[in-house]
């Protein structure tokens, strides 16, 4: 299998190692990136990745791929996406899918032309077993109808502090810090409501990673964990003085158009972090944490205890055994024809519902998603 990578960053670095465990014809015949930051990763993990070609186009003739992997700055990713479509690539593409509400529609037009089954997306923790397990207490019944979940993603400073320092930084380039990082869990939640988001509040801002909270005096030799995680591109060495225009903190709840709810909450300086949700239905009740990996179901009328599970991590997944298991799927999927358990479509929509989050945020009103349905609905070309 003949892969070229655009964007070849941290995260297309790591992807680059698991891809090639899971199948030994995987191989990385060429790269665009002028400044490859995850170059040396897979150097040091002796995988081989072709030759650095100039721009798409280039890789494209002279790489005769099968896949093409676009893990570039996700305000390039409609581009890059246009290009490969038009191209008759199959192409995997990381999150977030794009950046704004217009490239979602432009996106959505690309799909009804070329087909939702050319693209598949980064959206990792659809393949945690975690969540894999919450689906299937879910579809078993032991839940029931499900009336609300409450989740959280928090960051632990190192990593907050990268979010400062990063490109991702700034909105022009990551969407926002919502869309960015925590897509994942909104279209997690997504899934398990089974329907679309209907109204959505949010408020936020930024409080930790202020300059009257950077360490003074004996404190100022603490500074090593706000450095600890390399930035690439675009990087720059100030945390608490960012010029980035991202939160470190938003809260948010949704109303779905079965009107069951969720809230949401992310924070980017918690030191014990944690990635949970409690899923509560007329039946039962399903708690789970992504990063101290615990599940457990209990029933609603006898407290029984239905489930009660650990987990373990593999030597390299960094989401909770979910690489390797993605990465498997989506050769499968390219080979065999075997579904996936998320689309660009899935991914779409939890974008959307991420930028309408910031939009509460940002206009301190309750943004109400109907009439952004009807556009993306239209964009895809399905009927009303």
């Amino acid at each position: 299998m003949r892969v070229g990578i655009i964007g070849l960053g941290f995260r297309l670095g790591y992807l680059a190692r698991v891809f090639s465990a899971a199948r030994s014809d995987f191989e990385i015949v060429g790269y665009v990136d002028p400044n490859p930051a995850g170059l040396s990763y897979v150097q040091e993990h002796g995988i081989s990745v072709g030759q650095s070609y100039p721009d798409l186009e280039a890789l494209i003739d002279g790489g005769k791929l099968d896949l093409l992997m676009v893990g570039s700055p996700n305000h390039l990713h409609l581009e890059h996406l246009r290009i490969g479509l038009k191209r008759g690539m199959k192409i995997f593409a990381e999150k977030p899918v794009v950046t704004s509400v217009e490239d979602t529609m432009a996106l959505a037009e690309l799909i009804a032309q070329y087909g939702s089954d050319n693209v598949m997306v980064g959206l990792v923790l659809r393949y945690a077993p975690l969540y894999v397990d919450l689906r299937k207490a879910q579809a078993e019944g032991q839940i029931g109808d499900v009336t609300s979940i409450e989740a959280s993603e928090t960051i632990p400073p190192y990593h907050g502090a990268f979010f400062m320092r990063d490109w991702r930084r700034y909105g022009k380039y990551s969407g926002s810090f919502m869309l960015e990082k925590c897509c994942h869990d909104l279209d997690l939640y997504n899934g398990v409501m089974g329907c679309r988001p209907r109204y959505v509040a949010s408020f936020g801002g930024r409080k930790s990673f202020t300059p009257e909270n950077a360490p003074q005096g004996q404190g100022a030799n603490d500074l090593e964990v706000y450095h600890r995680k390399p930035s690439g591109w675009e990087g720059t060495e100030k945390v608490f003085d960012s010029d980035g225009d991202i939160i470190d903190y938003q809260t948010a709840i949704v109303q779905y158009e079965n009107g069951s709810a969720l809230t949401f909450h992310t924070n980017l300086n918690v030191p014990d972090d944690f990635r949970r949700f409690a899923v509560i239905g007329a039946k039962g009740m399903a708690e789970g944490d992504f990063v101290r990996n615990y599940f457990k179901v209990t029933d609603s009328r006898t407290s029984e205890r239905l489930a009660d599970k650990t987990y373990t991590g593999s030597e390299i997944s960094v989401h909770y055994g979910a690489d390797e298991q993605m990465a498997e799927d989506i050769l499968k999927h390219m080979l065999e024809g075997m579904p996936l358990p998320v689309s660009v479509v899935d991914a779409l929509e939890a974008g959307l519902l991420a930028l309408s989050m910031d939009e509460a945020m940002n206009s301190k009103s309750v943004v109400d998603m109907t009439p952004i349905w009807q556009r993306f609905d239209a964009a895809l070309g399905r009927g009303n």
